[in-house]
């Protein structure tokens, strides 16, 4: 019976630890299971550093909001040019330190 500490070998089938990078029975090197974890971490930092790259580049047209999901508030950033510009550096200042959220609630930071 498989416990979570323990996988099946890629080859043979045998039952081995899940952190064992050789098979002890056929010797057949295992492939690397990703890390549901660390794509996690990726695809934030990248929605970070996107989510500020837009606020940089185009902030004046709320794209940053439109990216985020906050389609409302960027349309008003659209129509009063990112608040005559004060509004984005506000979006800028707060996506850089970490307090900016997506429309889900989840925030945008880089971890």
């Amino acid at each position: 019976m498989k416990q979570v500490t323990e996988k099946y070998c890629t080859e043979c089938g045998a039952l081995i630890n899940s952190k064992a990078e050789i098979c002890p029975k056929c010797g057949v090197r295992q492939q690397l299971q990703s890390n549901s974890v660390s794509s996690d971490i990726a695809q934030q930092r990248s929605k970070w550093i996107t989510s500020m790259l837009l606020c940089w580049f185009l902030g004046v047209f709320g794209i940053h909001r439109f990216y985020l999901g906050h389609t409302a508030s960027g349309v008003l950033q659209l129509l009063t040019l990112g608040g005559c510009g004060i509004w984005t550096l506000i979006d800028f200042i707060n996506i850089v330190s970490g307090n900016f959220k997506d429309a889900q609630g989840n925030p945008i930071k880089n971890v």
